[in-house]
Order: C-alpha cells, then structure tokens, then sequence
C-alpha cells in the first residue's frame, strides 16, 4: 500500500519502494522482485490512472503520443536484463542508475526555485501532437490551461525511460517526469498523472520478457498487486488537492532517496 501511494503521488510507480523491500526486507533475488515489479506497475497504473483520467488530469493524447518510444525502450531493456542477469553484472547497472536518477534532481530543482514559469512560444510539436489541454485545479480552484513544446526532446527521454524500466522494473516515471515537466514544460500535475498513465504500457511490454523468462512469480506478486492497487487509488485521491511546487517537492525527495539507495546497493553498501 505503502507503494502504491508513493508511486501514484510521484509519478514513480511503486517499483521504488516494492523492490528495495523485497530484496532487503524480504531477502527476494533481484530478478524475481523485479518481475513482481514490473506486473506490480501495471497495477498501480491501473489504479491511478483511473482516477487521473476521470479527474481530467491525465492527458491521454500526450502519453500515447510518448509510448512509442518508452514501449520500445522497455523491449530492450528487458532483453538486456536477461542478458545482465546471465553475467552477474546486476551491481553495475545499480550504480549507472543511481547516479542517472541523482542526476536528473537538478532540472526539477530548478523549477522548484522559480516562483513563476517564463511562457514559452510554441513550436511546430504543439499543434501537431496536440500538446495543449486544461484541468481544474482544486487547490487553486480554477481552471488551468496549458501547452507543452519540445515534443522531440520529451520522446528521447522517455525512450531512456523505457530502457531502465526494462532493466530495472521500476517503471522509470522519475524519467517520465522530467521528460515531461522539464524538456515538455507541462505542469506538474499533468506530468505526474500522465506518467502514472504511461508507466503501466511501458511495464507491460516488459514484464511480458520477464514472465517468458521466470522471473515473475504468482505467490510473490499476488500480495503485492492487492496492497498497491488499494495504495495507488488513495494517492490519486490525494494529488489534486495538492499544490504543484509541493508535489514537485515530494518527487524530488523520493528522487533523491531512490538514487542514493540505488548506488549505495551497487557499491555493496546497502
């Protein structure tokens, strides 16, 4: 449950805490917790999106438009996995990783600091992939339109956020996020719902490799799927009625503890 609702307020998925828990808590291999993550974001999806759709907040358009590279990502993240796996170079991509995700705070910092966003002038990606929308905003109460750019920017990120979501089954929404927030310019509640939208295709194509290959398993994910399902419907809940820089800010702290986790289990460390 306790994933569920991080991912879903993050836009991370709820692979960020699923995982360290199953290896660390609960002594689980790393392929097998990643398999159960993997099918486990699909739930947690399933579970946000809904809301996130229903509420207007979720853009569809967007994160369509943005799969075609993260599902292509993920099918060959998750053949490289299989083939990492096979050569026991695990702890190497945990380091790689790490230091991507701490990496990627500083984009999101930046807009934490700016009071205001500077408007940006469309570009020929607005009007063709209709990046433009509107929600209504509760805690604000009024309504919010808006208008990403740089649509070519946003589908190179989520084509690297597809290839970790393969390797590491956490569905790479810390990627998502940035692609969306910082190359995309979109708000950040739209990037979070969106993300949550997207991360349960991108998860999908991956664990698809990963059940061919074993890694997933019944007894393992069942519980999970139950408790993050339930999670991921609370967080939902939760997110509009939160401001955008506060929500930012919970992503970056999560960002933050997930890369260094990352890294430290990579250096042996954890």
């Amino acid at each position: 449950m306790a994933a569920g609702i991080v991912g879903s307020l993050s836009g991370l998925g709820g692979g960020v805490i699923l995982i360290p828990a199953l290896t660390l808590l609960f002594g689980v291999p790393i392929e097998l917790a990643t398999g159960a993550s993997l099918v486990s974001t699909i739930a947690t999806s399933s579970g946000a999106a809904s809301a996130y759709v229903k509420d207007k907040l979720a853009n569809i358009k967007i994160g369509m438009s943005l799969e075609i590279a993260t599902t292509l990502g993920a099918i060959v993240g998750s053949l490289t996995a299989a083939f990492i796996y096979a050569q026991h170079l695990t702890q190497v991509i945990f380091i790689v990783f790490g230091i991507v995700l701490l990496f990627t705070l500083y984009p999101t910092s930046m807009e934490l600091r700016k009071r205001y966003r500077k408007r940006i002038n469309k570009d020929w990606s607005t009007d063709f992939f209709q990046l433009s929308g509107s929600y209504y905003d509760k805690a604000r109460k009024r309504v919010i339109r808006y208008s990403g750019y740089r649509w070519w920017l946003g589908e190179g990120i989520m084509a690297i956020a597809g290839i970790i979501s393969g390797l590491l089954g956490i569905g790479s929404g810390a990627l998502k996020v940035v692609g969306m927030d910082w190359g995309m310019r979109l708000p950040i509640k739209v990037t979070t719902a969106t993300s949550n939208f997207m991360i349960g295709v991108t998860a999908a194509a991956g664990a698809a490799i990963y059940w061919a290959l074993g890694y997933v398993q019944p007894l393992i994910l069942a519980p999970s799927i139950i408790g993050i399902v339930i999670g991921s419907y609370c967080g939902a809940k939760i997110l509009p009625r939160l401001h955008g820089n506060r929500v930012r800010l919970f992503f970056l702290l999560v960002l933050a503890l997930l890369g260094l986790e990352m890294l430290l289990r990579g250096l042996g460390v954890a």
